[in-house]
């Protein structure tokens, strides 16, 4: 079995795998990485370190998608 662990995203807690990365969280979510900011505990995570960062219990994830428009 494999151990899950509890993070907040843009407000909401949900429960991941442990061994999970902030790539792994925006491939679950269905999001683009070019199309959102990712905030990781206040910092922003830039797009080339998304699958080097792991998640860890407790920790709070903001994402601000990027809207087109004309």
């Amino acid at each position: 079995m494999t151990a899950s662990i509890k993070i907040t995203v843009n407000g909401d807690t949900r429960e991941f795998d442990s061994k999970s990365s902030l790539d792994d969280l925006l491939r679950v979510l269905d999001l683009d990485p070019r199309m959102v900011v990712v905030e990781h505990n206040r910092s922003i995570v830039r797009r080339p370190q998304l699958a080097a960062t792991p998640l860890e219990d407790g920790d709070s994830v903001e994402l601000v998608h990027f809207v087109g428009g004309g």
